[in-house]
């Protein structure tokens, strides 16, 4: 799935580095950078790649996700905003699901900065009734750095909500999550577990007392993805096991031996958003051999 978007056909040769493509119906912005290679659907800002040189792909994309307008992406980043979960509807918010305006860009011998803005409009006011602008920014290389930035006067939950490519769930352990967690597999209860998380069959935990940094240990592709978070609340982990895996039409059958999400995310508690204090979600990926 990944090198697909790296072959498709250039639409717009926006900079040295930076051009747009078209993947079924969603425009894509490809980044290639000789430190970084990357892609963003204008889609829900969504994050589809981001690929340091010499290194395997390090998010997971689903090969039956549809690019469809107003349908949501399987795999990547999903900027999951103002709500979270079944809060309201469509599920995880609507910025994941809009088209987004590419508003800055600029390029280094270090990488590729990209900025892209979402604003209010009549759709979204009949959704959630707030005026608002929402920023995301992406800088692209060696390590990956993205910022969610939203203006206004209102509360808001987010999440963003990342797909890590892995080697085998089987073999994955998440460090750094912090003991206490709501997990929503067995009704919501709140629990405590010592240790690493570790994959038996499906998963999905808010931990809400997470460290800053999460690493998820990798021993098939001989990596750990360093995770560090920044102004978020909670961190979201997430596996659908086989059983939903085998049930959800946008994810292949067996989709869930090599992806988890392990997610930057504000939702036990919302953000205050002001106009002269905006609210701020941001995480950093890096790899460690």
């Amino acid at each position: 799935m990944t090198e697909q978007l790296f072959s498709l056909p250039v639409v717009n040769q926006i900079s040295a580095s930076v051009s747009q493509r078209l993947i079924d119906e969603l425009p894509v912005l490809v980044v290639t950078h000789p430190k970084v290679r990357a892609a963003v659907a204008l889609q829900g800002a969504h994050l589809l790649s981001w690929q340091p040189e010499g290194e395997e792909p390090v998010l997971w994309m689903s090969s039956a996700s549809a690019f469809k307008e107003g349908v949501a992406i399987r795999g990547g980043i999903p900027i999951c905003w103002p709500w979270f979960g079944p809060a309201g509807k469509p599920s995880h918010g609507f910025a994941r699901n809009v088209a987004w305006e590419l508003t800055d860009h600029k390029e280094t011998d270090d990488g590729v900065v990209l900025t892209l803005t979402l604003k209010n409009s009549p759709e979204t006011l009949e959704l959630w009734p707030h005026a608002f602008t929402l920023t995301a920014r992406f800088t692209l290389g060696a390590t990956c750095h993205i910022e969610l930035e939203s203006t206004g006067d209102f509360e808001a939950n987010s999440a963003l909500h990342t797909y890590f490519n892995i080697g085998d769930i089987a073999d994955v352990s998440i460090k750094g999550l912090g003991n206490s967690f709501i997990d929503k597999v067995d009704g919501a209860k709140a629990k405590q577990e010592e240790g690493d998380l570790t994959f038996t069959g499906q998963t999905d935990r808010i931990y809400t007392q997470p460290q800053a940094i999460s690493e998820i240990v990798d021993p098939v592709l001989k990596r750990t993805l360093v995770v560090a978070h920044e102004n978020n609340a909670d961190v979201v982990a997430w596996n659908p096991g086989s059983a939903l895996s085998v049930s959800m039409a946008d994810m292949p059958d067996d989709g869930y031996k090599t992806m988890v999400c392990v997610e930057t995310a504000q939702v036990s508690h919302t953000h205050k958003s002001t106009h002269a204090a905006p609210a701020r979600l941001a995480v950093t990926f890096s790899i460690r051999k």
